[in-house]
């Protein structure tokens, strides 16, 4: 199995090795055995299931919670040649048809569905009749109450087990703390699972926590000093998503709006131009994004509070899923709280409201303190994060300075006893600022000896060390009462000191920060913008987002690389068999073009393979005839010559269009020509080259066709 697996993922995949944890859940799924996986969005949980699903006999059924996002799901499984289709309302009822045909003809290894699906009998009754290998539940926290996006449809999946109990279930999050992993498993009924719980850390991000102030021009001001970079930006509000969008504009950003106010095909025209690069920023709700495919989202901004740790965590989850550096900024004021707090406040079930609170409170906690905030993140799903300096985020990039806030904390703490520990942060934060509210007249608080001890300072910044104070246990709150803790009581009376670390005072703008280890470029960054604008033009032409061609990742490493050849093409982190058929001449020739407007960047050891540019055509077009003639084919004629795939298939083509008696089977192999012919005699010879194409979803190239229909 070890060699077969292997031999997959490389000529599939196109990666030499697995991600860590891929290839134990990997083994499981194909042994029949139950899974339970936790992995970081950018972690590889996809290939969890879409390998065993080409490997296995039967159809691999993925549960997905968003139809906007199936169509680029798919796109990117066919891309790699894995044959998938998704069925979803979008559909008409034609195209059903065709997909429960190829489905009862076991002519698919992947079909995505949503989860309302299941609550079909029809469904339900279809699917016994055909031979399944795995249901695959993505975004699996959605199950959970407990977690921070539950959703009823997805409790139709405990039906799983029931109907199907021979297949085994995998389950899948980028989020899910152990207690939400407990109530999933339950739900789903999986037996003895294998359970991985991978590292929530994610050392490519950069976290950065902001005070807002102006948050209009804070975001315009980010996004400008960012002008290539893709990003989102989330605001809580559909208001606040169309105002930003339209000041963005209105300041020269290409940016899109995107809320579930929109209709459908607006949000999905929105979301379409976003993955597509045609806008670089769009501006969303927490509508946005769920499980989204684009890799080189090189920012997420949040211009308001996010209402827990799992929903920020999810959010900012969705840059550098490619494993560049990208940041993450989080804009925050303490309004933000209050105004999050009102919508809890009319929870009406108790336990509800708890809960809810109680993850507000944890996210102010993390927005609030000078606390490392990957250690912060990481300790929230119970994760020991042991580094003393992370290197990541701007509370251990930034210069910090110790502050002994000691007197500050013995005053708020004095407020919090003399009034007898009955009273919420407001009201302590009130007293201590010498601010008359109603409350405190009320309860002749304005006449204690610690009223208006702080008021020389605004009330952020008491709230700011009263946060402090809570994130240290030196003070916790029982429901609306602040309560003193043994540690508190110790610093109020004198007998231990309150350090705290505060940002250095700074002068002009900060530079862009990256995580250190990733700064420097290893490849030829002029090469990557030549191969970025191919990659563009072709996603164009075949009706994709830019990054289901290749990620950026990817055309990093080709600009490393530097492939001149189709062996070397393959080399390429991400290049698989069916991408190198596909896309791979049309790149090849893009660098050999590059190398030779500049000979002086070809990689060391290396030559250069010359373009056939130069070359006179009648002498070019005598040579490949004479090499096809003999039986070679169109690679052995390219190396040969050194000539560029497109310009020997050009050759070729002519030729046979001038009727050279060459054996269209030695450049061509049989059965794709078979295809290619059905095809054409299907559709008749007026559909185009490019259309017939992506007929086949990357299986045929537009060469190939092009040969097939000149030997016609």
């Amino acid at each position: 199995m070890d060699v077969s697996l292997e031999s997959y993922l490389k000529q599939v995949f196109g990666y030499s090795t697995f991600r860590p944890n891929q290839k134990e859940i990997v083994e499981n799924v194909l042994n029949g055995h139950d899974v339970f996986a936790v992995m970081p969005t950018g972690g590889g949980k996809s290939l969890c299931y879409q390998l065993p699903a080409i490997v296995s006999e039967g159809t691999t059924i993925v549960i997905s919670p968003l139809i906007s996002l199936m169509k680029d799901q798919v796109d990117g499984a066919r891309g790699l040649g894995i044959r998938a289709e998704f069925l979803n309302s979008s559909l008409s009822s034609m195209k059903m048809s065709d997909i429960y045909r190829m489905l009862q003809n076991d002519a698919l290894d992947l079909l995505y569905v949503s989860p309302e699906r299941f609550a079909m009998e029809n469904f339900l009754q279809s699917l016994e009749q055909v031979t399944i290998s795995l249901f695959a539940v993505d975004e699996a926290h959605c199950m959970s109450e407990w977690g921070h996006d539950f959703r009823p449809d997805y409790m139709n999946l405990k039906i799983l087990k029931e109907r199907f109990p021979k297949i085994p279930v995998a389950a899948f999050t980028a989020t899910a703390t152990e207690r939400v992993q407990r109530d999933i498993a339950e739900r789903l009924k999986l037996e003895k699972p294998f359970s991985v719980r991978a590292s929530f850390n994610r050392p490519n991000l950069y976290y950065r926590i902001e005070q807002k102030t102006d948050i209009k021009y804070q975001l315009l001001d980010f996004v400008n000093n960012h002008p290539d970079d893709p990003g989102i930006i989330y605001r809580t509000s559909r208001k606040n998503v169309e105002s930003t969008a339209a000041f963005l504009k209105e300041n020269g950003i290409r940016a899109l709006p995107y809320h579930a106010g929109l209709d459908r095909e607006e949000r999905d025209k929105n979301q379409n131009a976003f993955n597509c690069d045609d806008i670089q920023v769009i501006v969303a709700t927490i509508a946005f994004g769920m499980g989204i495919d684009k890799s080189n989202v090189r920012f997420v901004l949040h211009g308001d509070l996010p209402k827990n740790i799992e929903g920020y965590y999810q959010e900012t989850g969705r840059a550098g899923r490619d494993g560049d550096p990208s940041e993450c900024v989080l804009f925050f004021g303490r309004g933000d709280i209050v105004r999050i707090r009102y919508f809890i406040d009319q929870i009406t079930d108790d336990q509800e409201h708890k809960i809810a609170l109680g993850k507000l409170n944890r996210m102010a906690d993390f927005a609030s303190v000078n606390i490392c905030r990957r250690k912060q993140l990481l300790e929230y799903f119970g994760e020991k994060y042991s580094i003393e300096n992370c290197g990541g985020c701007d509370v251990c990039v930034d210069d910090m300075v110790p502050s002994n806030e000691t007197i500050p904390a013995q005053k708020i703490m004095s407020a919090i006893a003399r009034t007898k520990e009955e009273f919420g942060r407001d009201h302590v934060i009130a007293i201590v600022t010498g601010d008359g509210t109603e409350a405190v007249v009320e309860h002749e608080h304005d006449q204690l000896p610690t009223f208006g001890i702080g008021k020389e300072r605004e009330k952020s910044w008491w709230h700011a060390v009263l946060d402090e104070l809570l994130v240290r246990k030196c003070v916790i709150e029982n429901g609306e009462q602040l309560n003193l803790t043994p540690k508190g009581r110790n610093i109020l009376f004198g007998r231990d000191k309150f350090m705290a670390l505060r940002k250095a005072p700074t002068t002009g703008r900060k530079s862009r920060v990256k995580v250190p280890a990733m700064q420097t470029a290893d490849y030829d960054q002029e090469l990557f913008e030549r191969l970025r604008h191919l990659r563009r033009e072709i996603a164009s032409q075949m009706g994709v987002p830019p990054y289901v061609v290749f990620t950026d990742k990817t055309l990093h490493d080709m600009a490393r690389i530097v492939p001149q050849r189709r062996s070397e093409m393959l080399q390429v982190s991400g290049v698989g068999n069916a991408k190198l058929r596909q896309y791979g001449t049309r790149f090849i020739e893009e660098v050999r073009m590059y190398l030779e407007d500049y000979p002086d960047r070809v990689p060391s050891g290396k030559k250069s393979v010359m373009s056939s540019a130069k070359r006179n055509a009648p002498d070019q077009d005598k040579q490949v005839r004479k090499l096809a003639e003999e039986g070679f084919s169109v690679e052995d004629i390219c190396n040969e010559l050194k000539l560029t795939p497109s310009k020997t298939v050009k050759s070729l083509e002519k030729l046979l269009k001038n009727g050279a008696d060459l054996n269209i089977d030695n450049l061509v192999e049989p059965y794709i020509r078979i295809e290619i012919e059905r095809q054409l005699e299907t559709h008749g010879s007026d559909i185009s080259n490019t259309a017939l194409a992506r007929l086949f979803m990357g299986s045929i190239s537009v060469d190939e066709i092009r040969l097939v229909r000149a030997s016609l």
